[in-house]
């Protein structure tokens, strides 16, 4: 996944607006789409985004074929089950986000510490797509051709900062937040030497805007948390009703190189 997406993450549920942001530390990330289309958000988009960026390391190119049909991009991102058409259907909500995600743009500021200097950057996610879809059906055998080209912004940000995941746990995990979350502890994880201790309202500010109550968000956390560490049971962590402590645990995902070493 790109670094800049687990730190900061997308909507988990459908956006008043046509514009959302959020914190982590110095850093905000803003996505923006056009009023007509709106902003992805929810399950399909991630899995779609993990499906994209792991493309990209493996390929190291910014164009990427989406297959023959949707059914089989959908497959290939990881979402199981039979592919229904209709108004309500997978593949219409999959098509949906898809075209949302692919339409996005991205407003990334850091702030120094003392407040007297700022960084940022604005880019698309992608510079061109072609979608041959119409999810009216599971039958799409007779489409082909759909690929997107990723802008050159960010192709970067996935090439020179990929945090390496678990497809399968990706996969297995049904909530937005949940995915966040793990994602989130594998990449601590690989770098973290010390407790690191973090505070509820820090942590409502990069996962959880939507909630508007503290004491929710807080038991959405822990209640995905202990989901995860059926999949990651060397993470370790602790809760108190103020902060959340990490403690130096195994990454989830040894980079590339070092799992050559094993």
């Amino acid at each position: 996944m790109a670094q800049m997406l687990v730190q900061v993450t997308l909507p988990h549920k459908k956006p008043a607006g046509c514009e959302f942001s959020r914190v982590n530390g110095h850093f905000r990330l803003t996505l923006m789409a056009p009023s007509h289309i709106g902003l992805p958000y929810g399950r399909y988009p991630r899995l779609a985004l993990a499906w994209v960026s792991t493309e990209v390391v493996r390929t190291r190119s910014p164009r990427l074929c989406l297959g023959s049909s949707l059914s089989a991009f959908m497959r290939s991102a990881g979402i199981g089950g039979s592919a229904t058409g209709g108004a309500y259907g997978s593949l219409t909500r999959f098509a949906l986000q898809a075209r949302r995600l692919f339409s996005a743009a991205i407003h990334c500021s850091y702030a120094s510490s003392d407040g007297r200097s700022m960084q940022t950057a604005g880019f698309a996610l992608a510079r061109k797509t072609v979608l041959w879809w119409t999810p009216t059906s599971a039958d799409q055998s007779s489409l082909f051709g759909s690929y997107v080209e990723l802008s050159d912004e960010f192709f970067r940000s996935i090439i020179e900062h990929p945090v390496p995941i678990d497809l399968k746990v990706l996969r297995a995990l049904r909530s937005p937040f949940a995915l966040d979350i793990y994602v989130w502890l594998t990449y601590r994880m690989s770098y973290l030497q010390r407790p690191s201790q973090i505070s509820w309202p820090v942590l409502s500010r990069q996962f959880g805007s939507e909630y508007g109550d503290l004491r929710h968000f807080r038991a959405a956390f822990l209640r995905h948390a202990r989901s995860i560490l059926l999949h990651y049971p060397g993470a370790r962590m602790a809760a108190t009703s103020t902060s959340l402590t990490l403690y130096p645990s195994p990454t989830h995902v040894l980079p590339a190189a070092a799992r050559l070493l094993d």
